[in-house]
Parts: structure tokens; sequence; C-alpha cells
């Protein structure tokens, strides 16, 4: 028998906190791509929807792709936004006679009339399927999972990697237990239960730290002939609402009071290990100071700025970190991005090789980062923005920066664009002729990503928080949602003493 299955991808990250809402442009800018358009451009890339087309290929299915986009993470969607492109996976549904569907979604977008965007989309698919069509969808594990989610999606399969470098791998996944769905071999449901945190400690990290043990046992616990999928959540912080932070799903058939007890012993472990961060966060001066006496010889000094990252909905433009570099007369260095369209503007209007003066960042809230630098340099070139990234997480994906320039000040190369995204490819200097390798230092926007790229060619990572909006001072957010008393807002309420009995959350 030859299924027929409907597939598409729709994601956004969003930062509740963020004065920039996302609009249809947020989304073009990135990326929307029609059906063979999006199978063209990603079918054969790192990315859930090449997962999908490989498990159609083993499995024999007719696959109606509806369509793929993504805005990069930034305020709520809005409506307009939203239904622009979940009203055609919706109506696709309603023309067709599929025998499963298959999406492949973040988990953390909210829209501007709903907390729960996946939750909405998956609602709206339902009332036009009826509840009896299997339904898998995939999740970034940064993903803030609600209860209606698991309600209305039989199978959930979240990426094991952060950085994340198996989206091919997950959407595999997915469409193999999506066919053994279908084939009527099994009978898939999702549990889930939580903790009151806003997320796991270290955001996911799975390159070292108790995330490692915790994906072990996690597999081990799949090697269960009535289990299929096991999705340990992060969570999102940078989204002020009810059901946020960590969360462990487990997808599978039966034996419900033993697949929940497992949840809970992964859960408690993220819950007891609260404290135990792997990162030393310095400021944005200790970081200068580490760069002004670092020695290359071993590879450069690569200086993530955690708060300022646009992959989080940072606006990309502060200015506190490279003010402090400045000030602690770091050169031979490179540093980006600083998302300044205005800046942009004025520098297109110039001739490569001149003098500029002019300010530069800090222009959407001060309060998070810095003010704008005003600063004099070289200018070195100018683009349209473009790329195509060469390493693991973006390999082959064409992605733009919109309008671009790079600025010498003082020997540091300073890479302004228009359009948010933070590093996580080594391309995304190297298109615009920085070669990050032969510098000494390196600042650059990012939580974690960047080191699936930047780490093989570094001789010293630092991570900083500037102060800007993904700060890791939480307590300076505010938050108005979130259910409290939560971690780490609330460290001294009384149930942070470990006995907390927490009630079992399921569909």
């Amino acid at each position: 028998m030859t299924f027929r299955v409907l597939t598409a991808e729709l994601s956004h990250e969003t930062n509740t906190f963020s004065r920039r809402t996302t609009g249809t442009q947020a989304f073009r800018d990135r990326y929307v791509l029609l059906g063979d358009e999006a199978i063209a451009a990603r079918g054969e890339a790192n990315t859930e929807l090449a997962g999908f087309l490989d498990a159609g290929r083993a499995h024999g299915w007719q696959i109606d792709h509806v369509l793929s986009a993504a805005a990069g993470p930034s305020g709520c969607v809005e409506r307009a936004a939203f239904e622009w492109l979940c009203d055609p996976i919706v109506a696709a549904v309603e023309r067709g006679r599929f025998d499963g569907i298959l999406l492949g979604l973040h988990g953390a977008m909210v829209l501007d009339f709903c907390e729960d965007g996946e939750g909405e989309i998956l609602r709206r698919i339902r009332a036009s399927c009826g509840g009896d069509l299997p339904i898998a969808i995939t999740l970034d594990p940064h993903a803030n999972v609600s209860q209606q989610m698991c309600l209305l999606a039989d199978i959930i399969v979240s990426f094991r990697t952060y950085p994340h470098v198996d989206m091919r791998e997950t959407g595999r996944r997915a469409g193999t237990i999506l066919h053994r769905t279908m084939r009527g071999e099994i009978n898939p449901h999702t549990i889930r239960v939580s903790r009151p945190m806003l997320e796991e400690t270290n955001g996911g990290r799975t390159d070292v730290g108790p995330m490692i043990a915790r994906l072990a046992a996690a597999k081990d616990y799949e090697g269960q002939a009535d289990v299929f999928a096991v999705s340990i959540n992060a969570g999102f912080a940078s989204t002020d609402i009810a059901d946020v932070g960590p969360t462990v799903l487990v997808t599978g058939q039966g034996h419900r009071e033993q697949h929940t007890a497992f949840a809970e012993t992964l859960a408690d472990d993220i819950w007891m290990r609260r404290h135990e961060a792997l990162n030393d966060y310095l400021t944005v001066e200790a970081a200068a100071a580490v760069a002004a006496g670092f020695d290359p010889r071993n590879g450069p000094l690569v200086i993530a700025d955690y708060a300022d990252n646009p992959g989080a909905g940072g606006y990309g433009d502060s200015t506190a970190l490279l003010g402090a570099l400045l000030e602690a007369g770091v050169s031979n260095a490179c540093f980006g991005p600083m998302v300044d369209g205005e800046a942009v503007q004025a520098l297109h209007g110039g001739r490569v090789g001149a003098h500029c003066h002019l300010a530069l960042g800090g222009k959407t809230d001060a309060a998070f980062g810095g003010g704008p630098l005003i600063v004099e340099g070289e200018l070195v070139s100018i683009s349209d923005g473009h790329f195509v990234g060469d390493g693991p997480i973006l390999g082959g994906l064409s992605r733009s920066y919109g309008p671009s320039a790079v600025l010498r000040i003082d020997g540091i190369e300073v890479l302004v664009v228009t359009i948010a995204a933070q590093i996580l490819d080594l391309q995304q200097f190297k298109a615009f002729g920085i070669e990050p390798e032969r510098t000494h230092v390196v600042g650059l926007k990012s939580m974690h990503h960047f080191r699936a790229a930047f780490g093989p060619l570094a001789g010293q990572i630092v991570v900083c928080d500037s102060g800007a909006l993904c700060t890791l001072h939480y307590e300076r957010l505010p938050y108005r949602n979130v259910p409290r008393p939560i971690f780490p807002l609330d460290q001294t309420a009384g149930w942070f003493d470990g006995s907390l009995a927490y009630p079992v959350a399921e569909p």
C-alpha cells in the first residue's frame, strides 16, 4: 500500500520580551518556500524536510509538501503572518485524503493572540482532519511543550543535539514512527512531565555536562518494544507564557505509569542539578581583558556574547562587548554581527576604502546592551549580505543578512548587517572577506551553536553577558505570565527544598 503523507515546516522561536513583532516580512527575510521549491532548496541539506523525504523514499510514500517557512527569533508572531502561513496547510489537509501528517515545528512559537502557536496549528489541523489521522511533529529541544501539543500530536520527536546537528536524522526518526502508525503496527501517544523552571540550567547543552547521561538513558529506554521516542526539551526562558520550561516526553503505547515514572526520573535530574551551570559568564570588561592578553598561537580567542544572541531573539545591536574590546585596545580581531540597518544604509552610500564616522548599534533599546557607539573607521566592503553555509548546521543552505558592510575600527573588522541572525557558520564571516582563523580574537553573537563551526579552530572560548535582551539576569525581565513560584526567579521559596511531590501531567 502506498501512503499519502502531507508535510510542512513552520518554525519560529518567540522572545516575548522583544519590541520587534514578527510579521510577514520577517518570514520572507529568512525563507518562505512552497512545495517543490522548498524540496529543491532544503531536501538534501541537514533539515527536517530532508529527513521526511528520506523516510518517504524508504517506505514508498507519496509526499505532498505544502511549504517550508521560518523567521528569525523575535517578538510575537502577528496574526496576519500566522494566518498567511497556517491557512495553506489547513487548506491542503481539507482538500486531500491523507494517511498521515508530518510537520517540522519549533515548539516555542507565541502568537499575538495565543500563547501556544504550535498548539494552535495542531488544533486547526485536527478540526479539519479529525482525531484518527496520525500526526507526527518534530521539535527543536528549546521547545516549550504544551499539554495541548501532546494531546493533538500522536508522535513528538525532538532533536538530540545542541548545537543542533541532527535535524535530518530527527525528521527521519519521526517519519519511521509515523509509517509504523499508518501501517497499524503501533498506536502511539505522548506523555509529558515538567518542572517549575524557566529552562534547563545549561539550555540543554549536549556536548558536555549532564545532558549526555540523560540522553543515554533516554536511548536505552527507547530500546523497549512499546517506546518509540523519548524527547528531552530544555525549554526557552525568553517566552513569558504559562507552559514555559523543561519537559520530558515519552512517545509510546501502553504502560502509561511506567513511561511516566521514567520521564519523572529525567525531570528530577534536571531539577536536582539546577544549580550546576557549565558556563562562567564574564562581564564584557573581563572578556576584553582576556582578549587583550591572549596568546593566539593555538588559535584565536572566541568570545561569544550570549545575551545579544539573535538566535534567541536578541536585537543583535548591543554595543557593550565591542565597546569594551575597543577600550582595551584589542586588534587583529573580527566582530559580528552588529545589526544596524541605518548604519548599513549610510555605509552603502560611501566608497570602499573611505574613512567613515558614524553612530553604530545600540538603537533599539539602550537599557539592554548599551547605546550607540560613535566610531571612526575604514569601509572595507559592502554587499547584499548573501551567504551559503558550509558547516555542520547550515551546510548547503542559502541565507542572507540583507544589505551589509564591513567596517574596520582600530584593528577590529566589524560585520554590520540589516537582518538579525546569530553566528553559527564560518561563512557568516568568510563570505564577506573576513577570515576568523587568521585573527587573534573573534567576537560573535551566539549562545552555543557557534561551537559546532568555531570550536575546532578556537584556541580558547569564553562567553559573556553583555546585559542585552537574552541576559541570564532574568530578574531584569518583566515576567507576568509564567507560573509562580518558578526557578530561578523564586530561589528562596519554601518548596525549593527537593521535597515537592510533583503532579504527573498527562494528556
